[in-house]
């Protein structure tokens, strides 16, 4: 049985939707290898960020792309939050949010 990619809700899914097109063809494509193989791709499609959060690494010419994500029972994996990456570092507030949905995901 192939992954099932979700969204945590309407406005993650418009914002992952919305990245601009280089970005979002990376994403869509590490997507379709997530739903065929599994979300343990590593790097540099996937990575953990602890605590059974990982990341999508999207990549395009006009920049950089991250989705968080989490896998829950079954072989269901939820995208948290997406945004378009604009400094080196991950913002904390990007990471907050996605842990915040994580709890409420796990609970």
């Amino acid at each position: 049985m192939n992954w099932h990619i979700t969204f945590y809700n309407d406005k993650v899914e418009q914002a992952t939707l919305s990245f601009p097109a280089g970005i979002l063809a990376n994403f869509l494509h590490i997507a379709e290898m997530i739903e065929e193989f599994g979300p343990a791709l590593g790097l540099p499609y996937t990575k953990s960020v602890g605590d059974g959060l990982f990341e999508i690494r999207a990549k395009g010419k006009e920049g950089i792309g991250r989705s968080f994500f989490c896998t829950v029972k079954g072989k269901e994996v939820i995208i948290l939050h997406s945004f378009i990456k604009k400094t080196q570092k991950t913002p904390k507030k990007e990471l907050a949010t996605a842990r915040k949905r994580l709890k409420e995901v796990k609970s």
